[in-house]
């Protein structure tokens, strides 16, 4: 069986210098609310997944974004969310909207830096914090001057 792809995104204040993250607080299914994810959906048939990560930004916060850099899993690829499903995620910076919590989410909060694992995120969604907060400790000490720019 071929996992269901899914898109997030790791909306960030400022592609160039992320100081906040923000992370949306499910409200259903009920064995999922009150933990915090990354919004995003699934792919839908004819979508690419960019196209699919606009329109469910769009649905779910009500806001139009610029997309910076994908962050890939360890193997080079999407993160293995389950079984059943595997997620590609890019950072993200608003450009218009909101944000607010349309659907899904009943609270959307903007988490500083050093902070950004201070909330009860899905399961699979803590080694991805984890790893965004590697990537951005990387580009603040110079490493890297942005999560750049891809469309």
């Amino acid at each position: 069986m071929t996992p269901v792809l899914v898109v997030a995104a790791a909306v960030v204040d400022d592609l160039d210098d992320p100081r906040l993250l923000l992370a949306a607080r499910r409200a259903t299914p009920a064995s999922l609310a009150g933990r915090w994810e990354f919004p995003g959906g699934k792919v839908e048939p004819g979508e690419t997944p960019e196209e699919a990560l606009h329109r469910e930004l769009r649905e779910e916060l009500g806001v139009s974004v610029g997309l910076g850099v994908e962050l890939l899993g360890p193997d080079g690829g999407a993160w293995q969310l389950s079984d059943r499903y595997v997620m590609r995620l890019w950072f993200a910076e608003v450009l218009e909207g909101g944000p607010e919590p349309l659907v899904e989410h009943d609270e959307l909060r903007w988490l500083p830096a050093g902070q950004w694992l201070d909330v009860p995120w899905l399961d699979a969604d803590v080694r991805i914090v984890e790893r965004l907060t590697e990537f951005v400790a990387t580009f603040s000490r110079g490493e890297r001057r942005s999560v750049g720019r891809s469309g």
